[in-house]
């Protein structure tokens, strides 16, 4: 028997700002029947194309120290440079930069998002096959 992740959930200060910010970023989409309003405590958003959802649930403490998870997100056309300029134009902060770490066309870029929830950006599937 094995267990299977029925969505990833995001500690946050406001639900509804970050799971706004984060459907902008993914092309997610609220769940049918059960839109995301401010105020609410707990938003989930999926990906139409795959059903991954994410929750974000308000808590009373801030975030400190380095996540434990992350996400890693790979681009679904474009290149990763091109994703970063655009989340970083979007209100992402870099907080570090691994291009080239083993070799030319290498690495990825880690940024943050507005709570500084730290996730990765990987190079496109077209990017690793050319």
């Amino acid at each position: 028997m094995t267990a299977f992740v029925a969505h990833t959930t995001i500690d946050c200060r406001n639900a509804y700002e970050l799971s706004e910010w984060w459907k902008r970023v993914l092309g997610y989409v609220d769940l049918d029947g059960d839109p995301n309003l401010p105020g609410h405590e707990e938003c989930m958003i999926r990906d139409p194309e795959t059903g991954h959802r994410l929750l974000f649930i308000e808590v009373p403490e801030e975030k400190v120290g380095k996540n434990r998870l992350h996400l890693d997100l790979r681009p679904r056309s474009g290149t990763r440079d091109a994703e970063v300029e655009r989340l970083l134009a979007h209100g992402a902060v870099q907080v570090a930069d691994l291009r080239g770490l083993h070799g030319p066309g290498t690495g990825w870029v880690v940024l943050a998002d507005p709570e500084g929830n730290e996730f990765c950006i990987l190079r496109s599937e077209g990017e690793l096959a050319g």
